[in-house]
């Protein structure tokens, strides 16, 4: 008897009846949307009132004053009552006697969340309707270093956001990457996820590149009938990672000093020195004499080396002077000086001679 039960699995649905949704043809996931003539609640009305509240930064102050018609008015069609405190700078929400889809207060609180972190107006209030979804990753914890933090999020936008761009298309997200968080919307689960699996192996020092040649392989691969329902793994790519050996410094060959149990020498202070030299016990006039006297002696004994360098150069032979070749033989310029009585002479004697084309040039030239 025991080894027929044994073989026999049990049966965990025995005492479970079919229920009325237990059909095949009903889709589970499909987003039915409120219809407030269809869908009534219980008493016409929600028991209680709900509400969120949620804080902004201070440079959103002056945006979210020109844009905030535009949320009362979307928040109105809903039939939920908004407030924006500037004092307080915050954003709050909350369901009214009149509000009568429940789930509605959950996607105004998203709103606020969305305007917030930078999104802009027209495409936050989106998020009011069913189709679309949303998610806020928070990055800040995730890398300890500021500057390691920095470059890991530019590398996530990529150069004039074109990573951030590409990785849209792919996951079919809004995705907007505002100080420590990243704010992604979309209109299915699939993508919501896809892109947060992206953003977080990023700062984890996974380039964005690799995730987004592989969703476009899955992309491709989802359009085909033939292998949409089967696996994936042989075509998509498997990126190792590799290990850059990384040069180790140099070590300098240090000689290895005696060992000694006593600790170095304390270094004297200022003090310690004033007290060696008698300094310490001096006033203030003496010190300032004192300082007086040693550059007295400085500038003495800069002064009789000068003057000792004076001597040496005076005590050094003159250099002889140069003399000019003329005709091949090397003449004094006291020789060359013209005497100025012969000179005259000769002068007086040309006169005296005649007319002067008598003359020659040898009789002006000594």
């Amino acid at each position: 008897m025991s080894t027929s039960t044994a073989s026999q699995p049990k049966n965990h649905k025995k005492y479970r009846r079919d229920k009325p949704w237990d059909n095949d043809e009903i889709d589970h996931w499909k987003n039915i949307p409120w219809d407030d003539e269809k869908d009534k609640l219980p008493g016409g009305r929600l028991l209680e009132e709900s509400s969120f509240a949620t804080l902004f930064p201070k440079y959103r102050e002056n945006y979210l004053r020109q844009v905030w018609p535009v949320v009362t008015k979307a928040l109105d069609a809903k039939k939920i009552a908004c407030e924006l405190n500037l004092i307080e700078g915050s954003m709050s929400v909350r369901t009214t006697s009149k509000t009568s889809d429940p789930f509605i207060i959950l996607k105004a609180r998203d709103l606020l969340k969305l305007l917030a972190r930078s999104i802009p107006v027209a495409q936050a209030v989106k998020i009011l309707n069913d189709d679309w979804v949303c998610d806020i990753v928070k990055i800040g914890g995730l890398v300890r270093n500021k500057e390691r933090f920095v470059k890991r999020r530019q590398r996530l936008v990529g150069h004039e956001g074109s990573t951030l761009k590409a990785l849209e298309l792919v996951t079919g997200c809004f995705i907007l990457v505002q100080g420590n968080t990243v704010s992604i919307m979309g209109e299915s689960y699939k993508g919501l996820k896809q892109a947060r699996q992206v953003v977080i192996d990023c700062m984890n020092n996974v380039h964005p590149i690799y995730h987004i040649k592989r969703l476009m392989i899955m992309k491709e691969l989802a359009k085909d009938e033939k292998l949409k329902d089967e696996d994936w793994t042989r075509f998509l790519p498997k990126f190792a990672k590799k290990n850059v050996p990384r040069r180790k410094p140099t070590k300098t060959n240090k000689k290895d000093k005696a060992y000694t149990p006593f600790p170095p020498a304390q270094t004297p202070r200022k003090v310690d020195m004033q007290l060696e030299t008698g300094e310490y016990f001096a006033t203030e006039e003496q010190r300032k004499a004192q300082k007086l006297a040693v550059k007295k002696q400085e500038a003495k004994q800069k002064s009789m080396q000068k003057r000792k360098e004076r001597e040496k150069e005076e005590e050094r032979a003159p250099k002889k002077a140069k003399r000019d070749k003329v005709d091949g033989k090397e003449e004094s310029t006291n020789q060359r000086d013209v005497d100025v009585l012969s000179f005259k002479e000769k002068m007086k004697k040309c006169r005296s001679a005649g007319s002067p084309k008598a003359r020659k040039v040898s009789d002006f030239i000594h």
